[in-house]
């Protein structure tokens, strides 16, 4: 289990100290991970647990009044909460809140190493576009090179919109088709989107990208996460331009 989960707060009630510790070295080892320049996962749970506890926290606060009753405790799945009448024992979820409150700084802080660590690699980073583009962009690929292998990976991408409570939000899907070492004749990237053509001939003119960075970064942990959310806001200027034109 991830150190630094939900899960882990409600054991304050046995141990609040202990559970102190647990997050305190959980923290560090997202630190640690931060130092070595590897973004992800920790910064996108970091941000999920945050977010987590102070919608639990703000749900405490808001619920606990002499008609509504006192707050017995949390469904950590559900991130829901249930209650007790004014009556009843608080003291354990008096712990778990006293924790969260304890431990949201300690959070903040380390997310902002790590977002630091993100724009650093950003900062860094273009992301062009190979031959002439389609006007359908939903589609195509994404090559990335890796200095450190010396590898130019090649990903097949597919943006899709996914609608909730009232937002419209833009995901994107990858899959990996190969990776070419770059000493090959062949990792031009105009030449690799015509092999691409030849072989999958459901994109005849796919939308395809290329990204640069002089960084020598982790593939995994930082360089594609870094490049795949870049992608999703280039597409979305590129195709919102796109509809703006045919109005």
């Amino acid at each position: 289990m991830d150190p630094l989960s939900l899960n882990l707060f409600t054991s304050a009630v046995e141990d609040v100290e202990r559970t102190q510790y647990k997050v305190l070295a959980g923290l560090e080892r997202a630190r640690s991970a931060f130092d070595e320049q590897r973004v992800y996962p920790h910064l996108g749970r970091l941000v999920e647990l945050h977010g987590a506890l102070t919608t639990v926290l703000n749900r405490t606060e808001n619920f606990r009044t002499p008609d509504t009753g006192r707050i017995a405790g949390v469904d950590w799945e559900k991130k829901t909460l249930t209650y007790e009448w004014p009556d009843l024992d608080g003291c354990e979820m008096a712990d778990v809140e006293d924790l969260i409150r304890w431990a949201l700084p300690h959070i903040r802080e380390v997310i902002e190493e790590g977002k630091a660590v993100y724009e650093q690699v950003e900062d860094d980073l273009e992301l062009e576009t190979v031959g002439i583009m389609p006007s359908y962009m939903q589609e195509g690929y994404l090559m990335v090179p890796h200095r450190h292998d010396e590898e130019l990976h090649v990903l097949r991408y597919t943006l899709s919109l996914i609608e909730g409570e009232g937002e419209t939000h833009r995901a994107l899907k990858t899959v990996h088709c190969k990776t070419v070492p770059e000493g090959d004749v062949d990792t031009n990237p105009s030449t690799i989107k015509l092999q691409l053509i030849e072989e999958r001939r459901d994109l005849p003119n796919p939308a395809t990208y290329v990204s640069k960075t002089d960084r020598d970064v982790p593939y995994q942990e930082t360089l594609l996460p870094v490049v795949k959310r870049r992608l999703v806001r280039q597409l979305a200027a590129e195709t919102g331009a796109t509809d703006a034109r045919r109005q």
